[in-house]
């Protein structure tokens, strides 16, 4: 279905050549899932807890540059381009692929603690609904969304979709993924997650409103939420990175 692919189909997410130099220091290499050549970075430190780290929609891996530069002495970190993003192959990129993604790079690695930003963050939500990470000990959201149904009707209303229309891509995702829009909802993933989540999400962010956080923070059993000013939807500030390292280390 044309816009079923149109939706899936990221713009942008290609890697900037002022995140080349700083990709290329990390320890890199790749794995293929299903057809699909996968694109890791490790910035290897022994004995160390794991960082495992998952980018957002039109995004790579080359965003957590000041994330990496802040905590690469402490932890040992890995990266991954989503499919159809950054370094990584395939044509399109939807949450459940994202997961099924996610789900190898953490059967892999056996990450302590899992990062995710933006549709990262919605994506680790879903995983650990599918499937709880028996390594896992704690989750960082940020600026994650929680209803697909929001963002299905930004899309309709951005590219001017008729009703109807609609309605057969709805039926088409139930379908193929088992979910209504309605019912893909991280608020209602996050309800089995029984162990610490720090759910950071800015005041003013332009892509996803605050409200999106506050459903998450509500419906999970074991959160904090953190609400800043002026750090915008990427939430790239000092004082994010301090705030998840106190997390992490308490």
């Amino acid at each position: 279905m044309k816009v079923y692919r149109i939706f899936c189909t990221p713009r942008k997410g290609g890697v900037r050549p002022q995140h080349t130099a700083f990709l290329n220091q990390a320890k890199s290499s790749s794995i293929k899932i299903g057809s699909i050549d996968i694109q890791i970075y490790h910035w290897k430190k022994e004995n160390a807890p794991t960082l495992l780290l998952v980018h957002g929609w039109d995004s790579n891996s080359g965003r957590w540059e000041m994330f990496i530069h802040h905590f690469k002495k402490k932890y040992n970190i890995v990266a991954f381009d989503s499919p159809a993003q950054g370094n990584s192959g395939g044509r399109v990129l939807h949450v459940p692929i994202y997961a099924k993604t996610l789900k190898k790079m953490i059967k892999l690695y056996q990450p302590d603690y899992l990062i995710g930003h933006s549709m990262g963050g919605m994506t680790i939500f879903y995983n650990e609904y599918l499937k709880k990470s028996s390594s896992v000990k704690k989750i960082v959201s940020l600026g994650a969304p929680s209803e697909l149904n929001k963002i299905m009707a930004d899309l309709k209303r951005v590219m001017r979709l008729k009703t109807p229309l609609m309605n057969d891509v709805e039926a088409y995702f139930k379908q193929k993924f088992g979910y209504k829009f309605s019912e893909f909802s991280s608020q209602t993933f996050v309800k089995s997650i029984d162990i610490p989540v720090l759910v950071i999400h800015d005041q003013y962010d332009k892509v996803v409103e605050i409200d999106e956080a506050k459903m998450i923070h509500n419906s999970l059993s074991n959160s904090a939420l953190i609400i800043t000013e002026g750090a915008g939807h990427s939430l790239a500030k000092v004082e994010v990175n301090q705030a998840i390292e106190d997390f992490i280390d308490d």
